[in-house]
């Protein structure tokens, strides 16, 4: 297992992938690879990085080499058709022919180790800029968990800010709680109002309201009987998505009764008697 790992650490896969190795060093990588599992493995993945290096890194070649390139072919081609034949010689005519052929010496083997060395080190880089890639996607993952995170922490802060104001009415002796009964028309119906003269503030109790649902045409109106005149303390909806389990209506310093119709959305200015659902007096 050793001599495996040694043996792909010395870069010579990157290079048969390359196709930079001699005909000998490619039957003996294939070799390897047909008796290892692990060299075949290898060479797939250093295939696969470098393909995807490849493309993350693919250059478009400009306009101008393009026709430059096709201008040059044409060129060459139109010189290959004018190439005249060599004149033929009679067998009368003698002449030697001059050797004009050098031979030049035998160079020395090329060292492979910066062959090598540059395999490896390309390697390296595919690796690196794949590492690199995720990481970047991990980091973005961070960032979108973050973002969620400080959404709930909000989330939760206003939850806590809601409950707070919700003990504060309870905790605030100046409140004083009417319990608003079914009329004639809805008998079960039931609604809860906190009302505080020296706060100026009316509350309605959502979380403990029975009320029929209403459409989306109508909305229920609170009314407050002031002397004997109905004051608009604003509409509000049976169901609600609302996470908290009170609503606060418009301000109001003094009451003699409250009282809650059904009413096209938005309201009326003044109250649909027969459509009086419940009423409490203070």
């Amino acid at each position: 297992m050793e001599d495996l790992k040694a043996y792909i650490e010395t870069g010579i896969l990157e290079l048969y992938v390359l196709g930079d190795i001699t005909p000998d060093e490619k039957r003996q990588v294939e070799e390897m690879a047909s008796k290892h599992p692990e060299i075949k493995t290898e060479l797939d993945e250093i295939e696969l990085s470098m393909e995807f290096y490849a493309k993350e890194n693919a250059v478009e070649p400009s306009e101008n080499l393009r026709s430059r390139v096709l201008g040059s072919l044409l060129t060459n081609l139109a010189d290959d058709n004018i190439f005249t034949a060599a004149p033929l010689h009679n067998e009368n005519d003698s002449y030697e022919e001059e050797n004009n052929i050098v031979a030049l010496p035998a160079s020395k083997k090329e060292n492979n180790f910066y062959k090598y060395a540059f395999a490896a080190s390309f390697a390296l880089l595919i690796a690196s800029s794949v590492a690199l890639v995720d990481v970047n996607s991990k980091l973005t993952d961070s960032n979108s968990q973050l973002v969620a995170l400080q959404a709930d922490k909000q989330h939760f802060a206003n939850q806590v800010n809601l409950m707070d104001k919700e003990l504060s009415v309870f905790r605030d002796t100046s409140y004083k709680l009417i319990r608003l009964k079914g009329t004639p028309k809805t008998p079960t119906s039931l609604l809860t109002v906190a009302f505080s003269p020296v706060q100026k503030k009316v509350i309605i109790d959502l979380a403990n309201m029975k009320m029929p649902v209403n459409d989306k045409e109508h909305q229920y109106q609170l009314w407050a009987l002031v002397g004997g005149k109905p004051v608009d303390l604003g509409v509000f909806d049976s169901a609600t998505d609302s996470v908290t389990n009170i609503k606060e209506m418009k301000s109001l310093a003094s009451a003699d009764a409250f009282a809650v119709t059904l009413e096209p959305r938005g309201g009326s200015v003044n109250p649909t008697m027969d459509q009086m659902m419940v009423i409490g007096k203070f």
